[in-house]
């Protein structure tokens, strides 16, 4: 079992992911590769002390691109999985 530090990489902060948390209390962290969505639900409330809801995991791929330097080398970009977090009602996470 991971700890709950591990499972949890960091929080994504965009302006869809700022849209989620003011309007459905959702919030969106970049996940451990092999974690499922029981794993993240015990780390974010473990972390934080909230109660989870839902959780929802997307794995992104990494898109390939060319070298600037190199003609004719490509390469990609790091892939990653996203989980988007939905609390219970009243309960809030303080981000820093």
């Amino acid at each position: 079992m991971f700890s709950p530090d591990t499972i949890i990489k960091e929080y994504r902060v965009t302006e869809k992911a700022t849209e989620l948390i003011s309007n459905q209390n959702k919030y969106t962290f970049e996940v451990y590769p092999s974690s499922n969505r029981r794993q993240v639900a015990a780390a974010v409330e473990r972390l934080f002390g909230v109660k989870v809801a839902q959780v929802n995991i997307m794995n992104k791929s990494g898109k390939t691109r060319r070298s600037r330097t190199v003609r004719g080398q490509t390469g990609t970009t790091a892939a990653m999985k996203k989980a988007i977090v939905t609390l219970e009602k009243g309960e809030s996470i303080e981000l820093a």
